[in-house]
């Protein structure tokens, strides 16, 4: 079987064009990872590849769903999965590229859940209390019984949140104490690239007001327009939450910009902590030839 190859990382590294060239080598296709280019619409504050960008690769798993719909990993999962699957039979080697650990993850790995049964009764009760009290009362609900579990989970992941909750009701212990563990689905490499912080934050600095410059004011104005809720999950990214902050006047266009800045590379701390523990990662020199060096490490 070939091998799949991810290319993960921070924010503003350089990923997508990373992807794109190496799909070009390996004449394959690329499936995205990442939790923002999922909406349709949400182009400019989302980095999202411009078909020019893309330079006539297929691209998977962009623009699938409308801005007020949820979207999880494990809907990730059911639509990343055939499309892997289907490239590894016809004998290419599959790329997906992004910063969304939880979605490479979902992708790369099944999990063994100590083989406790399910409970029609529990998942219903905490869907219910999901519609009644939203996905951030069941998360917290999580966090109480069995913060082990929770601080691998996205409150977003609520399939996977309720089912933690399910074996604790079920057993009486927590799920992490289950011997919960990942099991690769498929052989795999994992690139990313290792910049010095500084740089690293100086291009998500440059990415922002390119931003700003491109017109995300604008995207985020039209997007709310067409209908969409300021309270939506797609609303909650990096970027679109901040300016919505401007357009109340709640803050300035100055502070606005900042926030964005500095919520950008705190969220680019937070990947860098995840692919760190990430299995068998190798983090490369972004001024070397990488391409030479991954194709020959897939081989």
């Amino acid at each position: 079987m070939k091998k799949i190859l991810v290319v993960c990382g921070p924010t503003a590294s350089g990923k997508t064009g990373f992807a794109v060239q190496m799909a070009q080598k390996l004449h394959s296709e690329v499936i995205s990872a990442d939790c923002m280019l999922v909406y349709r619409g949400f182009d400019i504050g989302t980095a999202k590849p411009t078909e020019k960008e893309r330079a006539g690769v297929p691209h998977h798993l962009i623009d699938v769903v409308g801005a007020n719909e949820k979207f999880s990993a494990s809907d990730y999962e059911a639509l990343a999965r055939p499309v892997c699957e289907r490239l590894l039979a016809e004998n290419k080697n599959p790329v997906v590229c992004g910063g969304t650990g939880f979605y490479i993850q979902s992708l790369l790995f099944s999990r063994s859940l100590g083989n406790v049964g399910a409970s029609e009764e529990v998942r219903r009760k905490y869907e219910r209390m999901e519609i009644e009290l939203g996905k951030e009362a069941v998360f917290a609900r999580l966090q109480a019984v069995d913060s082990e579990s929770a601080a691998k989970l996205h409150p977003n992941d609520v399939k996977r949140v309720i089912r933690a909750l399910e074996i604790f009701e079920l057993t009486g212990k927590k799920k992490s104490e289950q011997e919960d563990g990942f099991v690769a689905r498929y052989p795999y490499v994992a690139v990313a690239f290792d910049y010095p912080r500084e740089e690293l934050y100086a291009r998500i600095d440059a990415r922002v007001e390119q931003m700003l410059q491109d017109g995300l004011v604008e995207e985020v104005q039209k997007i709310l327009a067409d209908g969409t809720s300021e309270q939506s999950q797609s609303m909650q990214g990096i970027g679109y939450k901040e300016v919505v902050q401007f357009l109340k006047k709640e803050i300035s266009y100055s502070t606005m910009r900042d926030v964005i800045k500095q919520n950008s590379r705190n969220y680019a701390k937070r990947q860098i902590t995840f692919f760190k523990k990430f299995p068998g990662l190798v983090w490369l020199e972004p001024s070397a030839d990488n391409i030479a060096k991954v194709t020959e490490i897939l081989i």
